[in-house]
């Protein structure tokens, strides 16, 4: 006889079952849940391609750009600009020609804004208690970002229209401007720049951190070999173009030190150390960074620091963040010492002797300019060696070099009797010569290694200039004469067209040597995104 079927035992067993599997539904699901809310609720650093050379921008695309945001494919060293780190991305291809189209309009931290909302409407929807405010969330959550999410999200507009008026190879930028189109072969790209340059007006706002005393801090040389950097302080701190008094809404950070004045005061000549100016950068960055939150926030890359002296890069290298990722507006622009044309900026060298900025333009027409070639100026640094030891003692009438100028003769006037004018790298590359070439109306004659010219990412530097190796100093009058007439008289006009790009006025006008400083540093920003991560 079958034996009866023990249907407790069995209704045991299966609740027993039930019970543990409910169980494991009640420990399992939330923490799902929990992970997948985490998940959606965490940004992900992504990298915006910067602007490349001649006004492109480079973006993979909107579907590779999708999918490395999810993935989060990225490289992780913190001495490469390419990398992620915490808070920014950026790229270091500053000055590849790319013509990728770039989809979004839209910020990745807007995107995160409106998804975090939807998660917090359904969270509440689900919620039978009504613990959640959703409104009040919500609120808190836009106020802590809203600020910076709508900086970014206007810069991804402002790349986007570069990107658009890039398109236009025009000579002649075709925005309306009442005062100055930027026209012309001086430009890499005429259209892109006026319109970056107009965009720069609108949007471009500089904070300057109070902390520091002068005079080594927020002051500088007005005249002197050293007043580009004076005169930048100078007027940072009078504070009528882009500063800000509102650090939430400033796209960039000045650290207003002068290396010059670091010099000045802290440095004993006859120790030949440097120490203790790097100690005074070393305890400013430190006390910027325990103030405020945004060194932390970018390791420094939406700060620059401004310096005219040759020792602004060792000035530096004693803060590895300011080293690698500030921008680094310099005069000593030597990509053999860690100038880095994709973040940092060449900065002109300009002399004023007495301060005075009135009646440094103009020269003779070209027709009266008998000198074919002329330099003057001390033995300093290698290439000016070679220089004065193979043209000094020539007595050659068309390239006239001096290392001492004869009695009675004039250092402007051979200037401007000059056609071309020799501009050779001292101890450091930059040479305030370059600058008093142009003013004269003097074609500049660049002769130097590793030196990356001011503004060339906007001004195209060969339609007029000469550049000419360290090892062709011997053929320096060959390649000279071997220009024609007709393209000296081009190279000549461009001069006098590109002055006003270089001059420096007592109140900065636009378009001039102040301004075209700022456009720099604004084009540096344009190249990074910056992103708080902190939105706990």
């Amino acid at each position: 006889m079958t034996p009866p079927i023990d249907k407790p035992h069995c209704h045991s067993a299966l609740f027993i079952w039930s019970s543990s599997w409910n169980l494991v539904l009640f420990l399992v699901i939330p923490l799902v849940v929990f992970s997948v809310l985490v998940s959606t609720l965490t940004p992900q650093p992504f990298s915006l391609s910067p602007l490349s050379a001649p006004w492109t921008w480079r973006f993979d695309s909107f579907a590779s750009y999708r999918s490395s945001l999810i993935e989060g494919t990225a490289t992780n060293d913190s001495n490469n600009n390419g990398s992620f780190s915490k808070g920014f991305s950026t790229d270091s291809s500053f000055l590849e020609a790319e013509t990728d189209y770039f989809a979004s309009n839209k910020s990745f931290s807007v995107a995160f804004i409106e998804r975090e909302t939807v998660q917090l409407q359904n969270m509440s929807k689900n919620n039978e208690c009504g613990e959640i405010d959703v409104s009040s969330t919500t609120r808190v959550v836009i106020k802590r970002n809203s600020k910076l999410d709508r900086l970014e999200a206007n810069l991804a507009r402002v790349r986007s229209s570069i990107k658009e008026a890039a398109r236009v190879r025009n000579l002649t930028s075709i925005h309306q401007d009442p005062h100055y189109v930027p026209h012309g072969p001086i430009y890499r790209n005429a259209n892109a720049f006026h319109r970056s340059y107009l965009e720069m007006e609108k949007l471009f706002k500089i904070y300057v951190y109070q902390e520091g005393e002068p005079p080594m801090f927020h002051n500088g040389p007005c005249r002197s070999i050293y007043s580009s950097e004076g005169r930048f302080i100078h007027e940072m701190e009078k504070g009528k173009f882009y500063r800000t008094e509102d650090p939430d809404e400033a796209l960039v950070y000045f650290l207003p030190f002068s290396v010059v004045m670091l010099v000045q005061y802290l440095y004993e000549p006859e120790t030949f150390n440097t120490d203790a100016i790097g100690r005074a950068v070393v305890d400013y960055i430190d006390v910027i960074a325990r103030k405020h939150p945004y060194w932390n926030r970018s390791l420094g890359t939406d700060h620059f620091m401004l310096s005219c002296h040759d020792w602004g890069p060792r000035a530096s290298s004693y803060v590895p963040h300011l080293f690698n990722k500030s921008i680094r507006v310099l005069c000593n622009a030597n990509t053999s010492e860690g100038f880095n044309p994709a973040k940092d900026a060449s900065f002109p060298e300009i002399n004023l002797l007495t301060g005075e900025v009135e009646g440094l333009l103009g020269g003779p027409s070209p027709s009266r300019r008998s000198i074919l070639a002329f330099f003057a100026g001390r033995l300093h640094g290698y290439i000016r060696y070679l220089l004065l030891k193979e043209w000094k003692d020539k007595q050659d009438p068309d390239v006239q070099v001096y290392d001492q100028l004869p009695k009675g003769v004039s250092y402007m006037s051979k200037l401007k009797n000059s056609r071309f004018c020799l501009c050779p790298s001292g101890y450091e590359v930059a040479s305030p010569r370059i600058v008093e070439a142009i003013y004269a109306e003097c074609v500049p004659v660049l002769i130097s290694d590793s030196y990356v010219p001011p503004f060339s990412d906007v001004l195209n530097w060969n339609s007029f200039s000469v550049q000419v190796p360290v090892k062709d100093i011997p053929n320096i009058k060959k390649i000279l004469m071997g220009i024609s007439q007709r393209q000296y008289l081009r190279m000549q006009m461009r001069v006098k067209q590109v002055q006003r790009h270089f001059v420096v006025n007592a109140t900065p006008k636009r378009y001039d040597v102040f301004h075209m400083i700022s456009h720099s540093i604004w084009l540096r920003r344009l190249n990074v995104h910056i992103q708080d991560f902190d939105h706990s």
